[in-house]
């Protein structure tokens, strides 16, 4: 009788226990969207709205590791002007002059320094920095141009300093590009703004139902007054946030585009940023100065014993110069591909990843375009965001373009095709015929830095594994170029950034292709998306790290 008591208690445990596993199952099959993996690499984490409070001041709430590299976004404080326009930096009145008395020339390989004094649209001497000004030495007659230094003394003057890298003929030109008072309002915006643009994604339903709803890096700028919809990578962790369709799931999100540019912007703000004070020549200060070789028969260019281009190379200011519309690094001794078979013979045997933004992919087009056998295969997928794909079959060369993931601005995509860079550098082997190439910051100018120092961050830990496991893979960080001049993109938010890039990569072996100074160092009108000249020598300089000799 005890042993069937016994029995029977058994019975009974299995019994209660198979009930209770079988409800857990339940209950994680039917639980809402936040155990499903949608889409592709993205899980969405939550699907009603969040409480979120603020940050009590920039980047706090990410980790230490992270917000060491904030102290690179220092910029000179511009005292209110309560409103007054006339107070602000003009380009017309600024001036500049030599800091020492003229000379009859100039000696190769010296320097030439400049005073530039910022004056207010009254004419009156500016008693404070934070101005962004460009200065550059140019030889139009030898295709030639450098950029130049600008120290801020905070006090309402500049030290201009310029290398005399060639002989021959050369004169300074100084643009004003922001006004400090101009930068005071980019620096708010920035700062305190989520985001100055909004993004489409696409739901569908199974009977073939499509509800568009704005989405975000953070849930308040969706717009959303009921539920959100909530990603995260699932690699590197990072968040997406779209309002959530009102007879759809979250887990329905199937395509994603670029949105609206949002109104952030006073009528004094815009007068600040206003297309005639911005990015303006100023009045020519300094007479043309003639730069003479030390020896007749000597070199007309004053370019030391450089090593070969190799990753890990410490940087130099300036990063090269033009001459002859080649660009010359001063780091390593970059070379000339002039010719389709010494691009073949370079990529000959390599498998080229190319991750990041539309600056990128004009490299990609670049080597399409110029080697007739590398042939473009149809992927059907969306240009805007790739993947693309070109392959050489005789000397085995593939060369893959992609876009970042979001925030990405680009006609509807399918969310399917949007791979974060983290993702693609983890399914990478590595070794001595891959090559990486990242470049990207066009599309996080619109939000604050916390956003793209989180995505660096992943993206460096990333290309520190790759490296571990093979470190004969090359690694290539394309700086970002000059271009946009507006609150949603500005050349100041750029100089920002390529401080990040330079500042999160710095302890890693590997190469940086500098397109902000290559975009700012010739007398041509800045473009986001680089003429041909300049495209051809940024990839002439990738080609010299993958075939260094």
């Amino acid at each position: 009788m005890g042993l069937f008591m016994e029995q029977c208690k058994g019975y009974k445990i299995l019994i209660v226990a198979s009930i209770f596993l079988i409800w857990v199952l339940y209950c994680r099959m039917t639980w809402p969207d936040s155990t499903t993996l949608r889409p592709p690499s993205y899980r969405p984490a939550c699907k009603s709205t969040p409480k979120f409070t603020e940050s009590p001041s920039l980047l706090e709430s990410l980790p230490k590791e992270l917000a060491k590299w904030t102290h690179l976004l220092y910029w000179p404080p511009t005292p209110g002007n309560k409103g007054d326009l006339l107070a602000s930096t003009s380009p017309q009145n600024s001036t500049y002059h030599l800091k020492g008395p003229a000379q009859a020339s100039y000696a190769l390989g010296g320097y030439l320094e400049v005073i530039l004094v910022a004056r207010d649209h009254r004419g009156r001497p500016k008693t404070h920095g934070g101005d962004l000004f460009r200065a550059q030495l140019l030889g139009p007659e030898l295709k030639a141009g450098v950029p130049g230094d600008v120290q801020d003394l905070e006090n309402g003057t500049y030290l201009l300093s310029f290398p005399l890298l060639w002989s021959g003929k050369a004169r300074v030109q100084v643009r004003l590009i922001h006004s400090s008072e101009a930068i005071g309002v980019l620096r708010r915006i920035w700062r305190e703004k989520r985001a100055t643009v909004d993004f489409r994604g696409y739901f569908r339903g199974p009977t073939g139902t499509i509800e568009t709803m704005i989405c975000n890096v953070h849930p308040e700028s969706t717009g959303a007054r009921g539920p959100i919809c909530q990603y995260r990578d699932m690699d590197s962790g990072e968040l997406w946030f779209c309002a959530q369709p009102s007879t759809l799931p979250c887990n329905s999100l199937v395509g994603h585009s670029k949105g609206s540019y949002l109104n952030v912007t006073t009528l004094h703000d815009e007068a600040l940023l206003a297309w005639k004070v911005t990015d303006k020549v100023l009045p020519q200060g300094v007479s043309p100065i003639q730069i003479r070789m030390a020896a007749p028969g000597n070199s007309s260019l004053a370019l030391s014993q450089r090593p070969p281009c190799s990753p890990g190379l410490p940087a130099t200011k300036p990063s090269g110069f033009y001459h002859g519309d080649v660009w010359h690094s001063l780091s390593c001794s970059s070379r000339s591909f002039s010719t389709v078979d010494s691009i073949l013979g370079c990529l000959a045997g390599h498998v080229i990843h190319m991750m990041g933004d539309s600056t990128l992919r004009q490299w990609w087009e670049y080597l399409r375009d110029t080697v007739p056998s590398l042939k473009a295969l149809n992927l059907y997928a969306t240009y805007e965001a790739g993947p693309l794909m070109a392959v050489e079959t005789t000397q085995n060369i593939v060369l893959h373009w992609r876009a970042h993931s979001w925030p990405l601005r680009s006609y509807p995509t399918p969310v399917a095709s949007l791979h974060s860079v983290v993702r693609q550098l983890r399914g990478l082997a590595g070794g001595p015929h891959t090559v990486v190439v990242l470049g990207m910051g066009a599309h996080f100018t619109t939000f604050p830095p916390s956003v793209f120092v989180q995505r660096l961050a992943g993206i460096r830990a990333a290309v520190a594994a790759l490296l571990a496991r093979e470190p004969r893979t090359l690694v290539v960080i394309k700086l970002a170029n000059t271009g946009y001049k507006s609150v949603y993109g500005s050349d100041w938010f750029t100089l920002q950034m390529n401080r990040l890039l330079r500042a999160v990569f710095a302890d890693l072996r590997v190469a940086f292709v500098d397109a902000w100074e290559m975009t700012s160092s010739l007398a041509v009108p800045d473009n986001i998306h680089p003429g041909r000249l300049i495209v051809r020598n940024e990839v002439d300089l990738l080609l010299s790290f993958i075939c260094p000799t």
